[in-house]
């Protein structure tokens, strides 16, 4: 029987100063859709460094704050935006490169979030302000963020292929043509509307009609059917960007 000695120290030998202490940091790129185009939720930092500049919102980890934790803190702070308890919010990667901050060594770990419906953000904490701007024109940004937002991007490229994060984009009730519009925004791509209306509607799951519910969408033509976001988490099969999909049989 393996017997364990209570007297003995839990962590003997070990140094706490033997490293060089670092900070991490949390960093969000924030993504909607406003006016049919991507933008991304930008700040103008307040202070040294690159005050002046825009960059992501973001801040150092507090010691008693998970990475989660302090994402959504520093997003209500540096952009008034404090209901945000149902962002879809997910870890993007950590980066690490040792010189990516001019003050000290920084980890800075990366979340992307969506949003359907945006309020008007307001600058807050160390940001001397806050704004949407499309996404096609955010940059050059602060530090590595120019990166981060790049991979950001490119993250929920492949994501709506595989997943139904698109309905996050999408108000509680949408239509499928707003549906598609989430698809040809990120993707930057035209899509075939019957064929993205056959695909989505033979995929179990992805979204459920809301009953006797339609919507006026311009034009001469009758209401559009309503539909919510489903149960299903992955899609299958996976809702392939043009470019990507393979030969026709």
């Amino acid at each position: 029987m393996l017997t364990i000695k209570e007297d003995r120290p839990a962590m003997e030998g070990y140094d706490k100063y033997a490293y060089e202490p670092f900070a991490v940091t949390v960093d969000l790129a924030v993504f909607t859709l406003r006016t049919g185009a991507l933008h991304v939720l930008l700040v103008e930092r307040g202070q040294e460094p690159y005050a002046g500049h825009w960059a992501l919102p973001g801040g150092f980890v507090l010691p008693d704050e998970s990475a989660e934790t302090a994402a959504r803190r520093e997003l209500a702070e540096e952009t008034g935006l404090a209901d945000v308890s149902g962002l879809h919010l997910e870890q993007l990667r950590t980066y690490s490169e040792p010189d990516r901050d001019p003050r000290m060594r920084v980890v800075s770990v990366a979340f992307t979030a969506l949003l359907p419906e945006p309020p008007e953000p307001r600058g807050g904490g160390d940001a001397a302000q806050a704004r949407w701007q499309p996404y096609g024109t955010a940059g050059p940004l602060a530090f590595d963020h120019d990166r981060i937002l790049a991979d950001a991007h490119d993250r929920i490229g492949a994501q709506l292929e595989n997943s139904c994060v698109a309905t996050a984009f999408c108000p509680p009730e949408f239509t499928l043509g707003e549906l598609q519009q989430v698809y040809e925004t990120v993707w930057g791509t035209a899509l075939d509307r019957p064929n993205f209306r056959r695909k989505v509607l033979a995929t179990p799951g992805f979204v459920e009609p809301v009953p006797g519910a339609a919507r006026l969408t311009g034009g001469r033509g009758k209401p559009a059917a309503l539909y919510r976001a489903g149960t299903a988490g992955a899609l299958h099969p996976p809702l392939l960007r043009p470019s990507r999909e393979g030969p026709r049989s």
